[in-house]
Parts: structure tokens; sequence; C-alpha cells
């Protein structure tokens, strides 16, 4: 087994992988609130750079890019219950609750919780379902996602921001935003949505700003990157070519030597 995939319902499910790292770039289209059970994982956001283990429990908030790297840990498989914390029913629930925190509004820090123990409970609990054969109860799927938002709003007075923003992405400063999320390796159409354009709207906007198009852009400020992690941070290619925005590390090496005239190996032997 490599990857396999246990759905209670839709936005209950958990995720088993054991072999050497499973990667991902991705937009979420909901909030997630994970729990691990065993291995390691790495997210990457624009700003700042999250590592959680076996235990953790964590929120990740919805339409912010981040490119996530899962391993096994310890001889144990990358383990995970994962819960989907949808806008249609984080409408009903606010629709009867006040507000703790008044101001809502986009925000892209992921919410660490270690393992509290109410949280820890109540994703535990969820367990024993996925060995139930035949459909799992509508009813108490939703009421255990309302008792998982119900503990979040206690343990965090802040998590109101989030949970009740039903926002979609207006239309961004393409220069900021573009600088800021370079290294998240999405589709054209993707990064569109996110500044509040179309397709065509997007690379028209983008030639007109950068005066050049959306791929060579994005390719030359990976490869910057990519060298100022091996020659400054003396990371290893290896590393750095996930971390930068490609998905392959033979393309990269290629580009990496078509662009500084060396293979990015030989720029660790420099320093």
């Amino acid at each position: 087994m490599d990857f396999q995939i246990q759905y209670i319902t839709p936005d209950i499910k958990l995720s088993t992988y054991d072999d050497k790292l499973f990667k991902t770039e991705t937009v979420f289209e909901y909030h997630m609130l994970v729990w691990f059970i065993s291995g390691e994982t790495k997210i990457i956001q624009a700003d700042k750079t999250y590592l959680f283990k076996a235990g953790d429990i964590f929120l990740i908030p919805r339409n912010h890019l981040a490119t996530i790297i899962n391993y096994p840990k310890d001889g144990l498989p990358h383990k995970a219950v994962v819960m989907h914390l949808t806008t249609e029913k984080l409408k009903d629930f606010y629709a009867s609750v006040e507000l703790k925190h008044k101001t809502v509004g986009h925000d892209s820090k992921i919410y660490s919780f270690q393992s509290h123990p109410l949280l820890k409970s109540c994703l535990a609990s969820l367990i024993p379902y996925f060995e139930v054969e035949g459909p799992f109860p509508e009813n108490i799927a939703s009421l255990k996602i309302t008792e998982a938002i119900s503990i979040l709003r206690e343990i965090d007075q802040d998590v109101d921001r989030i949970l009740a923003d039903f926002e979609e992405p207006g239309k961004a400063d393409l220069i900021s935003f573009m600088e800021k999320n370079y290294m998240f390796n999405m589709s054209l159409e993707r990064f569109g949505y996110l500044t509040g354009r179309s397709l065509s709207t997007f690379n028209r906007d983008f030639r007109k700003v950068f005066q050049t198009t959306p791929q060579r852009w994005l390719t030359q400020k990976r490869l910057e990157l990519a060298y100022y992690h091996l020659k400054e941070k003396q990371k290893r290619p290896s590393d750095v070519f996930m971390e930068v925005g490609f998905e392959d590390f033979s393309h990269f090496s290629y580009a990496f030597k078509k662009q500084y005239g060396l293979v990015p190996s030989a720029l660790n032997l420099l320093n």
C-alpha cells in the first residue's frame, strides 16, 4: 500500500501513506482540521514553514497557497484524520451563535493546537467509524463537525476570524501577490482565481506589469530562490527543488545549469 484514503463522509477521512514522501501544492477549498496519528508533515507558506509530527493537531485555512510534504516516520506510515469544515456547514453554525471575534478577514496562518485533549478526544472518537461497513449516519457526522467547531472556538478566541469569513478572493495587486507566492507550483488558472481574475485577464495583466510571460517569470524567480538557498543557506539540491516550485529534479537541474552554467550540486561544492 502506498496511499489509501478511507471516508466516513466526504468531509471526514482517514489518509494513510507509506512511501518515501508525498508532495502537493494546493489551495484548499475548505478549512481543514488535521490530527496526526503518525508520520511527519512540512507545510511551506510564502512567509513561514511549519513542521508537524505525530500527535499534533492543526487547522489549515482555505484559499491560501501551501506546499505540503508528507513523510512516513520511525517505520510508521504517514497517517492522519482530516475533517473539512465546509463553508455551508460553517454558515449554518454561525447563523445561531454570536461571534467571539467581531472582525473577520482572510488569515493565512496555520492554527496549531499541538495535542489538545479536547480536540484529540473529538477526532480520536472517529477512528472506530472507519471500520464500520455501510453508510455513515449523516446526523452523527454533522454532530462531530459541530463538536469540532465548538471546541476550536472554546480554545482559541481568535479562530472566528477565519471560520466566519465567507468572502471569496477579491482582485489582488498582482505584483505583491506574485512576489509573495511565486514558489508555489500552481496552475495559471489557480493563480488567476486567487488574484480575482479569469485566466485570460491574469495573462493580460501579468504581461502588462511584468513585461514577460508568467511561465518565464516564474521559472526565473524560482531559480533565483534556489540559488539563494544553495549558496547562502547551503541546503541540499534534493531539498531545494521542491521548496522553490519545481516538480521534477531533472528539470530543475537542467534549468539551473542553463541559467547559471553549473549543476546545483556544484554550487554546494564551491561554498
